[in-house]
């Protein structure tokens, strides 16, 4: 089987190419160029790295697709006062999207990556399924995959836990590339808010800091330092901790409460990818409203095919628009959608 294998040059995609080609698998990996890598000898290990395992290497400049529809999502989505997730958006439109057509060009049957992820396939259908290391399952940044993307995909780690992969990657002689863990947002080397002003796209404008009861209580430097549940960067005395609850685009305020003032008992959710069929009636699901926290029990009632309100079984605090909520019932993945608001 001829298989292609998107590579970083972190520790489990090359632990994934080693696999299969220990396997005798036909492979070739795939590195895609984003437009924002730094000049140092990243670059030349990897190709070192392929060349010592005999496994062709073509680096695929996607700096176009990526700036479109990565790097412009998220300062857009910034700009509106809500809050994106690139790294989810970049598997569903760059990976899993241009890569794998690419890869299909060059005569893939298979492209497979290094996520912590299980895909079981039949005749009839495709499902997505958690990774069994629960501390590095990475099932909720493929949420909004198709079931058509996930339909000739391999995810070789999705049974392995990363102790395993990185003893694999020591015994084979990669222990030097295993401190190479990918960035929570490859392409930017500073600060969110500092990034986002030099894109041009957005500028620093002042505005009131109003509690929820409508009381002025100081003023910010732009909404774009600020994200819902946030506590830092408010700088206001007050009788009690404040915390971001709402950003409003429209008069440029930051609304600020107590802890208390965040909790949501539901919210809407839209432009959901499903990948099971889309149910017509009120199901109950676990979902996860951001990755690095836990999934909760929600009753899950569709609106339209593409959009849906979730009921929490308890109230979730600093439910954030832009964020993607994912959907499980137990390990299957159901899809995953947009946050408008809570």
């Amino acid at each position: 089987m001829k298989i292609a294998v998107a590579v970083s040059g972190g520790v489990d995609s090359m632990v994934t190419a080693h696999l299969l080609k220990s396997a005798r698998h036909n492979i070739f990996a795939l590195h895609f160029l984003t437009g924002y890598e730094t000049v140092n000898h990243h670059e030349n290990i990897l190709s070192e790295q392929f060349k010592k395992l005999d496994i062709k290497l073509i680096k695929v400049d996607m700096h176009a697709h990526f700036q479109s529809q990565v790097v412009d999502y998220f300062v857009s989505t910034y700009a509106s006062g809500q809050t994106p997730n690139p790294c989810v958006m970049c598997n569903a439109k760059i990976k899993f999207g241009f890569l794998r057509a690419y890869a299909m060009k060059m005569g893939a049957e298979r492209i497979a990556t290094g996520h912590y992820a299980q895909v079981e396939r039949s005749e009839t259908n495709v499902l997505l399924k958690k990774g069994i290391d629960s501390k590095k399952d990475q099932s909720y940044f493929l949420g909004l995959l198709s079931a058509r993307q996930l339909s000739n995909v391999i995810f070789p780690l999705g049974q392995w836990s990363k102790a395993d992969v990185i003893n694999y990657a020591m015994d084979m002689g990669l222990d030097h590339i295993v401190q190479s863990e990918s960035q929570e947002v490859c392409f930017i080397r500073d600060r969110y808010q500092d990034f986002l002003i030099r894109t041009g796209c957005i500028q620093k404008k002042a505005g009131p800091i109003v509690t929820i009861s409508g009381k002025k209580i100081g003023q910010h430097n732009g909404l774009h330092e600020f994200t819902i549940g946030q506590r830092r960067g408010i700088n206001c005395p007050g009788p009690y901790p404040y915390y971001v609850v709402r950003l409003e685009q429209h008069n440029n305020t930051l609304i600020v409460g107590k802890k208390e003032d965040l909790l949501s008992d539901r919210c809407l959710v839209y432009k959901i990818n499903w990948i099971i069929d889309p149910p017509k009636l009120p199901i109950d699901v676990d979902v996860r409203i951001r990755y690095k926290t836990k999934a909760v029990q929600a009753r899950l009632a569709p609106i339209q095919p593409n959009q849906a309100i979730l009921y929490f079984n308890s109230k979730q605090s600093a439910v954030t628009p832009g964020q993607i909520a994912v959907f499980y019932q137990k390990d299957i993945v159901l899809g995953g959608g947009l946050i408008l608001h809570s």
